[in-house]
């Protein structure tokens, strides 16, 4: 194996390595922790290793997996909000790749403040939709949850493998209506199932996401790895590097065609003028949210639904 080793925290929460003989590449997400949240660090770096992969004559096939019981369960929203209403737009800018002192950044108030960063997750350098540019097979392992970001990787991902313990779904449903890429979820899960997502709040299964289509295969925890494997080298053992580009080009249009980048942009507006939406009452708002703490804040709120449907796995055993 070649072992990609660099200094860091993003090199430590990303880990990739590569096999040049079989050109089977797999990016590890290395943060169990932080049930493997990726830092901002970390995310650019995940766009970035997507980049060199698919110009590397080395790689044909990436699989993408995480370290612990979870693949994951979202970004690392308290560093999101930190950076988010920091005065100082340095945290910010440094997202966007931009040094401190290179711009003046939108001022609080304007549209451009919320809708630069809601534009930015449209863009495969922001490390949210970066599988969709991608010209290799990607292979998504998934397991316990798949939340958040890690359930937008799932959607771009070209196969999907999964236990049959994880859960699809993305919080903000819960705590905010909006996810960046929403157009591309309807798309790859069905319109009719994924309504049912965001208007109950409530994760599916892994047989729920099979059943619609969403997953190509659904084993057991102990199977997971070796059936990931078994995928990734027969892909890697099937046609050409140059057919597989070419392949990905026609699905590319494909899904352009569906409107998956217009959907993105589109999903990025909403987001931004979300803040005009008027709360009913004793609702529970994203801030609101991060405020209190994340971990009591959906304790608290799950406790409103039926167990089959909370978002947390050990609030859903439990029995009202």
């Amino acid at each position: 194996m070649t072992h990609v080793a660099t200094n860091g925290s993003a090199e430590k929460i990303i880990r990739y390595e590569k096999d040049p003989r079989t050109r089977i590449a797999t990016i590890t997400i290395d943060r169990p922790d932080h049930l493997n949240a990726p830092t901002i660090e970390a995310r650019l770096r995940y766009a970035d290793l997507l980049h060199r992969a698919n110009v590397d004559d080395d790689v044909k096939v990436l699989v993408i997996r995480g370290v612990g019981d979870d693949l994951g369960t979202g970004a690392d929203l308290p560093e999101y909000m930190k950076v988010h209403n920091s005065p100082d737009p340095g945290p910010r800018l440094a997202e966007y790749r931009i040094g401190p002192d290179e711009v003046t950044f939108p001022p609080k108030g304007s549209f451009r403040y919320g809708a630069t960063v809601g534009q930015w997750y449209a863009n495969a350098n922001s490390g949210i939709r970066g599988l969709q540019d991608f010209k290799k097979i990607s292979i998504l392992e998934v397991k316990g949850y798949c939340y958040g970001w890690h359930f937008y990787q799932a959607a771009d991902a070209d196969l999907v493998i999964s236990s049959d313990d994880a859960l699809f779904g993305h919080p903000s449903f819960r705590y905010f209506g909006w996810g960046p890429r929403m157009w591309w979820w309807a798309q790859t899960m069905g319109l009719r199932k994924f309504q049912e997502m965001v208007f109950t709040g409530r994760p599916f299964t892994a047989k729920e996401m099979y059943d619609c289509n969403f997953l190509n295969s659904v084993v057991s925890r102990s199977e997971l790895e070796a059936e990931v494997d078994k995928y990734a080298m027969a892909c890697s053992r099937n046609r050409p590097t140059d057919t597989v580009f070419m392949q990905k080009t026609f699905f590319e249009v494909m899904k352009q065609f569906q409107g998956e980048y217009m959907g993105s942009m589109l999903g990025g507006l909403f987001e931004t003028i979300n803040g005009a939406a008027q709360p009913d009452r004793d609702d529970l708002r994203f801030d609101d949210a991060i405020d209190r703490g994340l971990n009591t804040a959906v304790k608290d709120n799950d406790s409103k639904f039926p167990p089959e449907w909370r978002l947390s796995k050990s609030a859903r055993l439990q029995k009202d």
